[in-house]
């Protein structure tokens, strides 16, 4: 997992051939105005995905991990506390993984919890469990989906 500013982003280009596309269309669109929904980048290799969605209870919320795909979540709007946890702290789970959606939900707490403000964003790749969404308000965000295998 990665926390930092947007204005940092330009940092981490060498992490993963897609972070180059990834970043190009961070930097080079006004993200706040960018429609609801699915942007295309580089096919299915890299995405991305605006949505502005309520805020949610830790209770009523799972880890996730990914197997496929690195996660880049922008925050433009809200605060989203996003928990953590290493997988390979995880214990096994009885949830199958969702190959079409490329999730799996794990039954395991957060180790780490950490407020994303607006401006930051947080790098989630497939060892990171992650939970986000957690807030009493709405989140604006930007998830840019990344192919491990570039």
């Amino acid at each position: 997992m990665i926390i930092d500013i947007i204005k940092n982003v330009h940092s981490y280009q060498a992490l993963n051939k897609g972070f180059v596309k990834a970043i190009d269309f961070l930097s080079g669109n006004d993200l706040s105005k960018l429609s609801l929904g699915r942007h295309e980048i580089d096919g299915d290799r890299v995405y991305a995905v605006v949505a502005k969605e309520p805020g949610r209870m830790k209770e009523n919320a799972l880890l996730e991990i990914h197997e496929k795909y690195i996660d880049i979540q922008v925050i433009l709007d809200g605060t989203d506390t996003m928990g953590w946890k290493s997988i390979s702290s995880c214990k096994e789970s009885n949830n199958e993984y969702n190959k079409e959606s490329d999730i799996k939900f794990l039954d395991d707490e957060p180790d780490l919890w950490v407020p994303v403000e607006k401006g930051h964003f947080a790098i989630f790749f497939p060892e990171d469990a992650h939970m986000p969404l957690i807030s009493e308000s709405p989140i604006h965000k930007i998830v840019v989906k990344i192919a491990v295998e570039q």
